[in-house]
């Protein structure tokens, strides 16, 4: 079982950084082969809606998002990561969303996945520094069309709320916990 670990905070060391590498350690435990991407170190440019996406589905821009279309299409399970930055996802973060369009293209409009028989899950992992009750609503909904445009069912959520300094959440063992077993879950999963 193949685990894509997408983050999308630019903070190595984060609290959303430290909790996604907590899932990937729980998917890895129940065996599952994790692999991570970190998207700030990757050179992304974002969508130029030219639709070129739409004869092949393949994007017309060459940059780091052309090997990030492989691994996002292979993953069995994805985990995908992003602080919240203004009630959203970190900009890099929404630049594989809508870089995905390509994706989304073949799947929803050219039927490149109709035969595709494997079941793909995913799930969304944030911290956000105030304790809005809307504070996720955007994010979350933005993750869920993601997932739905690649073809992977949203399983699951580690939403944290009030959480700021730098490697804060170390001091919350039991988020710790809750991400170790979000991370076994969506591996073991059917």
């Amino acid at each position: 079982m193949r685990v894509l670990g997408i983050m999308g905070s630019p903070r190595r060391g984060g609290n959303t950084d430290i909790l996604l590498d907590q899932v990937l350690a729980g998917a890895r435990e129940v065996g599952g082969e994790v692999e991570k991407v970190r998207v700030a170190e990757l050179a992304i440019s974002p969508c130029r809606e030219i639709y070129a996406c739409l004869k092949d589905a393949k994007c017309a821009i060459r940059d780091d998002m052309t090997r990030l279309y492989d691994k996002l299409m292979e993953a069995d399970r994805i985990a995908f990561a992003s602080p919240i930055f203004f009630y959203g996802l970190t900009s890099q973060a929404k630049a594989v969303v809508d870089r995905c369009q390509a994706l989304w293209v073949g799947t929803h409009r050219l039927g490149m996945l109709e035969s595709e028989t494997r079941v793909r899950k995913g799930v969304f992992v944030s911290v956000g520094a105030t304790r809005g009750t809307k504070l996720f609503d955007g994010a979350v909904l933005t993750v869920r069309y993601f997932f739905d445009a690649i073809g992977v069912e949203y399983v699951g959520e580690l939403l944290v709320r009030g959480v700021d300094e730098k490697g804060e959440i170390r001091r919350h063992p039991d988020v710790l916990e809750q991400a170790l077993r979000l991370g076994r879950e969506l591996v073991s999963r059917e």
